[in-house]
C-alpha cells in the first residue's frame, strides 16, 4: 500500500526543477564527450574565459563546486595544459588561474557544442515565454534561499 504524503511527487517543483537539471547535464555530457571533457570541467574553462586571472575559491563560488573539488579540476585542466596557475600579483599565497592558447581552442569548441543545445532549449519557447521562466526561476530561487534565513 502506497504511503500517503502532503504533496505528490508529480506536483512537487523541486521534483520538477531536479528532472530539467538532469536533462540539462545529460544533454551537455553528451555533446561534450568526444571532447574529452566533463561539464564541470567545460563549466571552468567557460568562467575562466571570461574572467582570466580568478582564484581558485573564486573560481569554485562560479562554478558551485567546493574548492577542493575545484582544487582537483584545476590540477587535472593544468595537467592536460588548458589551465596554467601563477601566484597571484596582489596576493602572494594565492594562486590565479588563465587559459592556455589550447584551453581557449577547446573552450571555444565545446562552448559552441553548448551554445547549440542553449539555442534549441530557448527555441521551445517564444521571448515572453522565455522573459517568463527566467523570471518564474529566479522568484523560485529566492523563495527557496529565502526560506533558509
Amino acid at each position: 500500500m502506497p504511503t500517503t504524503t502532503r504533496l505528490p511527487i508529480d506536483q512537487r517543483l523541486g521534483n520538477l526543477v531536479k528532472r530539467a537539471e538532469q536533462v540539462v547535464i545529460a544533454g551537455k555530457t553528451a555533446v561534450l564527450r568526444d571532447l574529452d571533457l566533463t561539464v564541470p570541467q567545460y563549466s571552468a574553462l567557460l568562467v575562466l574565459g571570461e574572467h582570466p586571472g580568478i582564484s581558485g575559491a573564486n573560481l569554485a563560488r562560479r562554478c558551485m563546486v567546493t574548492p577542493q573539488t575545484m582544487a582537483t579540476m584545476l590540477a587535472n585542466l593544468e595537467t592536460r595544459g588548458l589551465v596554467e596557475r601563477r601566484r597571484s600579483e596582489d596576493h602572494g599565497q594565492v594562486l590565479v588561474a588563465r587559459l592556455t592558447r589550447a584551453g581557449q581552442t577547446l573552450l571555444r569548441k565545446a562552448d559552441e557544442r553548448a551554445v547549440e543545445l542553449e539555442l534549441r532549449m530557448a527555441e521551445a519557447f517564444n521571448d515572453k515565454e522565455r522573459e517568463q521562466l527566467q523570471e518564474y526561476v529566479e522568484r523560485l530561487i529566492t523563495a527557496v534561499e529565502s526560506a533558509g534565513r
